[in-house]
C-alpha cells in the first residue's frame, strides 16, 4: 500500500510541477447550461482565458467545433507556438447523457487517454462561452476552464461576469492567464 501512496504523490506532484491546476478535494457539480444546443455552438471561438495546462502552450488559441451527429461535435483546436508553428489537435466532444447535453467528454485523435469533461457552464452562442472540466484523482482534483469569445477580444464587463460563474463553481479564477491575439502576432493562424 505504502508504493501506492510514493507512486500517487509523485504522479500528483508531477502534474503539479507541469503547469496543470490540481486542488485538494473531490470535483464540484457545477449547474451547466440549460438548455444547450450543440448546433448553435458549433464554428469559432477564441480562447481569452484559461486555467494552465501542460497541452496548451502557444498563444492566439482558437476551437472550432463542428456538426457530426446527433450529440457529438467535432473538434479543431489551434495555437500558434513560440517558435511560430501551428499546433492542432483534432477530436470529438459527445454528450454524455441526453439529458444534460451541455455535460459532453471530449477525446482527440492520437492521444491515449480517456474522455476528458467539457461542460459548458454558459453560453450565450453568440458571445461568450464559459467552459469547466474536471477529474478526481483520489484526494485531489484536477481543474480546467476555458472563456471563449466569438471575438479575439472581450469586454471587462463581460470578463467579470465569466469570472463571477466560474467562481460559483468553486474555480479560482486567480489562476486564470490570458491568451495573447495580437493581429500580427497572430497573422500565420489565418493564412
Amino acid at each position: 500500500m505504502k508504493t501506492m501512496q510514493v507512486i500517487a504523490l509523485t504522479l500528483l506532484c508531477a502534474l503539479a510541477a507541469s503547469a496543470q491546476v490540481l486542488r485538494f478535494g473531490k470535483c464540484p457539480k457545477p449547474p451547466v447550461q440549460a438548455n444547450f444546443d450543440s448546433s448553435r455552438y458549433v464554428g469559432k471561438w477564441y480562447e481569452i482565458q484559461k486555467l494552465p495546462t501542460q497541452f496548451q502552450k502557444g498563444e492566439c488559441g482558437t476551437a472550432t467545433y463542428s456538426p457530426k451527429g446527433p450529440g457529438v461535435v467535432g473538434v479543431l483546436n489551434r495555437e500558434l507556438l513560440e517558435d511560430g508553428t501551428i499546433n492542432s489537435i483534432v477530436g470529438q466532444a459527445k454528450v454524455k447523457h441526453p439529458s444534460e447535453p451541455a455535460k459532453l467528454e471530449v477525446s482527440f485523435t492520437g492521444i491515449p487517454s480517456p474522455p476528458g469533461p467539457y461542460w459548458v457552464l454558459s453560453s450565450d452562442y453568440e458571445t461568450h462561452s464559459v467552459v469547466y472540466g474536471c477529474t478526481d484523482f483520489g484526494l485531489f482534483r484536477m481543474e480546467l476552464a476555458w472563456i471563449l469569445s466569438r471575438e479575439p477580444t472581450m469586454s471587462e464587463e463581460t470578463l467579470e461576469r465569466m469570472h463571477a460563474i466560474l467562481s460559483t463553481a468553486d474555480v479560482n479564477v486567480d489562476k486564470l492567464v490570458s491568451t495573447y491575439h495580437d493581429e500580427t502576432y497572430c497573422a500565420p493562424m489565418f493564412e
